[in-house]
């Protein structure tokens, strides 16, 4: 090689042995980088993206759901079987939240009659 490129010498063969233990030892200083920064790519960021995405997931579910005008627009099928399947499954349950809003709003009423009233 010296003869063919001599602006490129080659090492010596003590030369050669040094050089490939800088390269290995700098070989896993970059293997440990690596694998911390993975580290913490899976452990940091990772969690936080799956758990981001999960919840924009959920809450474009729920604004669908949520805005019964959807119905008319797309799944009235779904829509009704949705109905129909907790209506059957949580009948008592629906009741008696609706009862306990009744009563909630009641007293929210009697508040601001009262307030009304001892304004004047």
């Amino acid at each position: 090689m010296s003869e063919k490129y001599p602006l490129y010498p080659r090492l010596s063969e003590e030369g050669e042995k040094e050089s490939q233990i800088i390269i290995d030892a700098f070989k896993e200083k970059l293997k440990a980088a690596a694998e911390d920064a993975i580290g913490e790519l899976y452990c940091d960021v990772v969690p936080h993206i799956e758990s981001d995405s999960w919840t924009n997931y959920r809450n474009d579910l729920m604004d669908g759901f949520s805005n019964y005008g959807n119905r008319l627009i797309q799944g009235e099928h779904d829509f009704a079987k949705i109905r129909a399947s907790i209506l059957k499954n949580h009948h008592e349950e629906i009741i008696s939240d609706l009862n306990q809003d009744m009563l909630k709003e009641i007293e929210r009423l009697k508040e601001e009659i009262e307030f009304v009233t001892n304004r004047f």
